[in-house]
């Protein structure tokens, strides 16, 4: 009888894991999710693994067994409790597969209202309010100067959030 389980891959393997094992007729899932985050100045939308190194696998112990998948190219070990790999119910599976095209934006990502330091430029030093994007690269941020508030473009660089 088919069955869910999970393996640990080696580092950097996962898609060279995932390919054997779809060779072999085991179903393979890595859930992705599509992170926003800055990326050398640009705000990018990436997708990346939910659980790095980790991939669930569906498969028949009594067709391939399970030394078969651990010996693949890629694969590191089963997750095991005790003696036996772990058995991952149906339902964590389709819960997986539901919410993985959700967009997530990084924590360390500024939102609308963050307090933000500024590290680079003329302004270094000083605390300013995130208040949106200005294209890919820059954002507006709400400077307090002598006592006035003003509105001034920065490069994504140039700011960190607090």
């Amino acid at each position: 009888m088919e069955s869910w389980y999970l393996l640990y891959c080696k580092r950097g393997q996962l898609l060279r894991a995932q390919e054997h094992l779809v060779r072999q007729e085991v179903k393979c899932l890595s859930p992705l999710i599509a992170l926003e985050k800055i990326v050398r100045g640009k705000r990018t939308v990436l997708n990346e693994p939910l659980f790095p190194n980790y991939l669930f696998v569906e498969f028949d112990p009594e067709r391939i067994h399970t030394t078969t998948i651990s010996a693949t190219r890629g694969v590191s070990h089963f997750v095991r409790f005790g003696a036996l790999p772990a058995l991952i119910p149906l339902q964590v599976i389709e819960e997986l597969q539901a919410h993985s095209d959700k967009h997530h934006i990084d924590p360390q990502t500024p939102q609308p209202g963050d307090v933000v330091l500024i590290t680079d430029g003329v302004f270094e030093g000083l605390q300013a309010i995130y208040t949106e994007p200005d294209g890919e690269a820059r954002s507006m941020l709400l400077l307090k100067l002598l006592n006035q508030q003003v509105s001034q473009s920065i490069d994504n660089r140039q700011f960190q959030k607090l």
